[in-house]
């Protein structure tokens, strides 16, 4: 296939590279090899969340996290306002998957430790008391 061909010919900006040529389109990854040997691993890989991102908006994202968050910052460095700022990050937020967390209450905590074996009964007994 012309675009395996193509993908396993490239060096240094592979990445950029292989955005230009899959243009958005889903794709996995088959075959990890090792740089500083011979191991190569086979299987289909997914990519991360960031990196599914289009190049522009991966580069977006380094140049927020360099700038420890900082909107102000970042309209410094892009030459924009805070509302196109705001909007750019929205818009990324909107493309990746959160996993929501339900805070566990202090009572479940102390019944997951004694499950897990970490306290015995009796301390159990007692943080739950207090």
């Amino acid at each position: 296939m012309f675009l395996a061909k193509e993908v396993n010919n490239m060096k240094t900006k592979d990445w950029q590279e292989l955005t230009r040529l899959i243009q958005g389109a889903p794709f996995v990854i088959e075959r990890l090899r090792l740089t500083d040997s011979d191991i190569a691993i086979e299987g289909a890989f997914d990519l991360p969340p960031l990196a599914r991102l289009p190049a522009e908006d991966q580069v977006f994202i380094m140049a927020f996290v360099r700038a420890d968050g900082s909107i102000k910052e970042m309209e410094r460095v892009f030459g924009v306002s805070y509302p196109t700022i705001k909007s750019r990050l929205s818009r990324i937020a909107g493309q990746l998957q959160f996993v929501e967390t339900i805070p566990t209450s202090p009572k479940q905590d102390v019944i997951a430790a004694l499950e897990r074996g970490e306290i015995s009964a009796e301390e159990a007994i007692e943080r739950l008391s207090k």
